[in-house]
């Protein structure tokens, strides 16, 4: 193990190579290594041409992470987990200017293990029937991108998707410390993702590891070395606390790993409107005693709810790693207020794949008559799918939450029902979507009980699709639902009211 500073970690990245970069938004990002890439390339042209490889978005919507890199010539092919907080390299991708493919993210996780194992990739059915499917896109995500990353193979007459592996040059990670030996331990970082697997990754690959720290100390508890000196090459000590933070938001936050007793999380009991109604009747299905997973955004209101009624009988995840606790939102997203427990980010999706989760709360955007859902692209915005396949295709009961409509939506609550201001000009409930991110029959052949709540009304899927099963009180059903969608739903025999207390 050598330290050396972040521009000669620079000097030694090739032009053409592979590149993985561990990161959850801005939780355990190399952000001082990352930076010297750009600035070296702007001033010297090289390294040009890079694959950069991330299991979930790696940047801030901003000018941070991953986002840094977002310059022609020095990207030539982007293969992620996600690009919702990237969109410097989404316009890239849109304008045809990197080739660039979206995987499940779990599965990239997963990938790196299988790769660091030289096996013959990642062999798995998350991802049949969406848009990751190779007989539909295969993750590709514009017109130059054309090899084909995964296939499907036949294991014991069904279908499985193998995502073939890849060599990974270079390992972009951080750590907290490090030894003299170059054993990196990572007490103070608010989730570890896939550091050890990106390591293993490269070193397989014959490719060399960088690992950016806080500082240096003559010796760490063999129990806390989580990347040992055997994978690590160099070691960066970062010379500024801004390209050190623990998350997007906090230098350090001592309550994302638990180091405070006294913390407490400050009261955000969600204004009264649409998205309190759809999360306090999401809220109702919480089952005692259930292992779930919440989305980002209206989901988050679900925990709050919950809590505030005095129901705590379940065990938040989030995909970054953490178990217990209380999992962050904006972008902080990823860390967890006081976690229970941080596993590697493979590990976590390994769970969620073998059934761990009991219930899964998810973000809802467009839907068909199917049932299927598009959460990943909407145009020239690509957001990527996430955990959102992963997650959708390996819990037992999933509940799709959002607006009925969307742009300039307006409601309130009068006497327990729920009057419509001002209905939203983009329409949910589609003819057809542009993505397959939710696959409708992959769920009904696997038994899956699924809801989709809204602010009016919840539908559950049926054999043949939707079937509404509850409405609002206040509601009209031809011109408040009926009116608003570009299909005709089945509507139940037993159309139930929801419950007036949520709409008080």
């Amino acid at each position: 193990m050598q330290i050396i500073t972040a521009n000669r970690a620079a000097e030694l990245i090739g032009g053409g190579s592979t590149i993985a970069f561990n990161g959850f938004i801005m939780a355990a990002v190399a952000e001082e290594i990352i930076a010297a890439i750009e600035k070296r390339f702007l001033e010297t042209g090289a390294p040009a041409g890079l694959t950069l490889v991330s299991s979930t978005s790696v940047g801030d919507a901003g000018g941070r992470g991953l986002n840094r890199l977002a310059h022609k010539g020095l990207v030539r092919r982007l293969i992620t987990g996600h690009l919702n907080l990237m969109p410097k390299l989404q316009k890239m991708i849109v304008e045809n200017e990197i080739e660039a493919y979206n995987f499940p993210q779990g599965v990239m996780g997963m990938l790196m293990r299988d790769i660091a194992a030289r096996r013959p990739g990642h062999i798995t059915r998350i991802g049949l029937n969406t848009f990751v499917d190779p007989r539909i896109s295969g993750g590709r995500l514009n017109g130059i991108t054309r090899e084909e990353l995964c296939e499907i193979v036949q294991i014991d007459g069904r279908d499985h998707i193998r995502y073939k592996p890849f060599s990974v040059d270079f390992a972009v990670l951080r750590g907290t410390c490090s030894d003299a030996r170059g054993n990196i331990s990572m007490g103070r970082e608010a989730a570890c993702v896939d550091a050890l697997s990106m390591a293993q990754a490269c070193r397989a690959s014959g490719g060399r590891v960088f690992v950016q720290v806080e500082k240096t100390v003559d010796r760490i508890p063999p129990h806390e070395v989580r990347i040992p000196s055997v994978l690590v090459d160099y070691v960066v000590v970062s010379t500024e606390k801004a390209f050190h933070m623990q998350s997007a938001n906090f230098d350090f936050n001592p309550a994302y790993v638990n180091e405070d007793d006294t913390a407490e999380l400050s009261a955000r009991d969600m204004p009264a409107g649409e998205r309190y109604i759809i999360a306090a009747r999401a809220a109702k299905e919480l089952m005692p005693g259930a292992v779930v997973n919440l989305g980002i955004g209206i989901p988050e209101g679900i925990a709050q709810i919950a809590a505030r009624e005095g129901n705590s009988d379940f065990t938040l995840t989030v995909q970054a790693g953490g178990i217990g606790g209380y999992p962050m939102g904006g972008l902080d997203f990823g860390c967890t207020f006081k976690p229970e427990a941080i596993v590697w980010q493979h590990q976590q999706f390994e769970y969620y794949h073998g059934g761990g989760l009991d219930q899964a709360f998810l973000g809802l955007a467009e839907v068909d008559p199917a049932g299927n859902i598009n959460v990943s692209r909407f145009g020239p915005r690509v957001a990527g799918c996430g955990g959102f396949i992963c997650i959708t295709q390996s819990t037992p009961r999933l509940y799709f939450v959002g607006t009925f409509t969307a742009k300039g939506l307006k409601t309130h609550t009068e006497g327990g029902r729920l009057v419509i201001d001002s209905e939203g000009s983009i329409k949910k409930f589609k003819k057809s979507i542009e993505q397959v991110t939710f696959s409708a029959p992959f769920a009904r052949e696997s038994g899956q009980q699924v809801l989709f709540i809204t602010e009016r009304c919840v539908f559950a899927l049926s054999e043949q699709g939707l079937v509404l099963t509850e409405i609002a009180p206040g509601v009209d059903l031809e011109k408040h639902i009926l009116a608003n969608m570009e299909f005709k739903p089945d509507i139940s025999r037993d159309l139930k009211t929801m419950d007036p207390d949520i709409f008080k």
